[in-house]
């Protein structure tokens, strides 16, 4: 019994458990919007979970609002180089000290021979008036490279952050993708224990029925016996690291946890074409959205450069206002103001250097970001298309080692029942088809996944995931 087990054990028949992923760690395993639940079992395609996880994912939705926001950061750089229009208006009681004006007595009784005919000694210098008035105000400034060149970068951050969006989405459909053909590459491990376990079951039932016949020692039955307890235990873990599957596929395309789903699509097999570096890199450098993303980051960093330069430069703005004042309830008289400004920087080196280096270091920055992009492309490029070609052949030998396992059962199941020999070849043969048989549904799921990695690594995932699995 204990060799058995141990044969068992040896041959992989109990699948791993399923890590348990969580939007804490990345916000690609959550989602924000939940579908409300529905009654039955939900069908569900790998092209609608995709769907529904680019709708909902947690880290898609993160990266919208993030484009939002540089819109909405380049609409306030924008504002600079636009006029800005006011209305003001107002109404109050004033009290004036004209002695503070510089009217005090001595001044007034020095001005009075020139009015003879007003009375001075009695003039009030403390006054009370009350004045309204209303006016519009526009200013803007009519030239400032600084300020044009601000908005310059604004708008290359505005073209970085739909890239960053674009890439997001990429890793939203590789994460469901994935997610998906490994929920697809457990049910089929479901699948495979069951039927070994029908198998177990018959020759279980066959041993029995030909020990109590005494044709067969007990060993055979108890060794049966094992054998079919072992897989009970294979089917209850592989049930459940489906169920667990399944429900972080949930978790990350927005249905509630409880949601039942069916996975209608199967996993499939379909070789890819061969394709060499050189023909992956012209592709990677023109689609994918992270070196673009980067591109676009440097050309900000350039007009943020420019800027600070042109910050040394006189900017030339206008003021003006118009609108009608006076005494409350009296005659009101228009008023206007219209005033052009050149103001020339003399001295503000510590401001002008301090920009300068800080949009310089920004810039070398991102130079080398580009340097070091430029070679993790070169290599993710080629990990993956040796991915691709690695699981390929591990495909193929796993498909003839199926082919192999089976004929040796088969071979072996005869000699059994025809009492050539006892059932412990059996066993070992069945424990072989049972390893080949989940190395193929592991290896199957490898290869799609290297698959999506090697589209991924393109910046074509989002769009071509459906001809990298199925193929043309």
């Amino acid at each position: 019994m204990a060799a058995c087990m141990a044969v068992f054990l040896s041959a992989g028949m109990l699948p791993a458990q399923t890590g348990n992923q969580s939007s804490a760690q990345s916000p690609y395993y959550g989602s924000v919007t939940l579908v409300k639940p529905t009654d039955g079992v939900k069908p569900l395609t790998i092209d609608e979970a995709i769907g529904m996880g680019i709708e909902h994912n947690l880290a898609l939705v993160e990266a919208r609002e993030q484009e939002q926001s540089a819109k909405a950061q380049s609409l306030e750089s924008l504002q600079s180089l636009l006029p800005t229009v006011t209305a003001q208006a107002d109404s109050g009681a004033h009290q004036i000290n004209l002695a503070a004006l510089g009217f005090s007595t001595s001044v007034l009784g020095k001005i009075a021979p020139l009015f003879p005919d007003l009375n001075f000694s009695s003039f009030p210098t403390v006054v009370k008036v009350n004045v309204t008035d209303a006016m519009v105000n526009y200013s803007q400034t009519l030239f400032s490279l600084a300020n044009i060149d601000r908005y310059r970068a604004a708008k290359e951050n505005v073209v970085a952050a739909y890239f960053s969006k674009q890439s997001s989405r990429g890793l939203v459909v590789l994460t469901v993708g994935n997610a998906y053909l490994q929920a697809l590459a457990l049910g089929a491990q479901v699948d495979n224990a069951q039927a070994l376990l029908q198998a177990d079951q018959v020759l279980l039932n066959q041993a029995v029925a030909e020990h109590q016949a005494g044709t067969a020692a007990n060993l055979d039955e108890l060794r049966a016996r094992v054998q079919f307890q072992t897989q009970q235990l294979a089917v209850i873990s592989a049930e459940v690291n489906f169920q667990k599957a399944k429900i972080a596929l949930n978790r990350e395309i927005g249905l509630p946890a409880e949601q039942e789903i069916q996975l209608t699509d199967t996993e499939p097999y379909a070789d890819l074409a061969t394709m060499n570096i050189d023909q992956a890199k012209e592709i990677a450098y023109r689609s994918r959205q992270d070196y673009q993303g980067l591109q676009a980051q440097i050309r900000a960093a350039q007009w943020q450069r420019k800027a600070a330069k042109w910050e040394r430069l006189p900017t030339l703005d206008f003021q003006g206002n118009y609108g009608v004042t006076g005494v409350t309830g009296a005659l009101y008289h228009g008023t206007f103001v219209a005033a052009g400004t050149l103001n020339v920087p003399i001295f503000q080196e510590a401001k002008f250097r301090g920009d300068s280096g800080v949009a310089a270091a920004n810039l070398t920055n991102l130079m080398q970001q580009m340097a070091g992009l430029k070679e993790q492309i070169n290599q993710q490029l080629r990990d993956s298309i040796l991915d691709v070609q690695s699981a390929t052949e591990l495909v193929r030998v796993a498909q003839s080692n199926v082919e192999l396992a089976r004929k040796e059962l088969e071979q072996t199941t005869d000699r059994f029942q025809a009492g050539v020999d006892d059932n412990l070849p059996v066993v070992q043969a069945q424990a072989t088809l049972a390893n080949a048989e989940s190395n193929l549904i592991n290896t199957t799921s490898q290869h799609n996944q290297a698959k999506l990695g090697l589209a991924r690594n393109l910046g074509i995932v989002d769009t071509q995931y459906a001809t990298y699995l199925h193929g043309n």
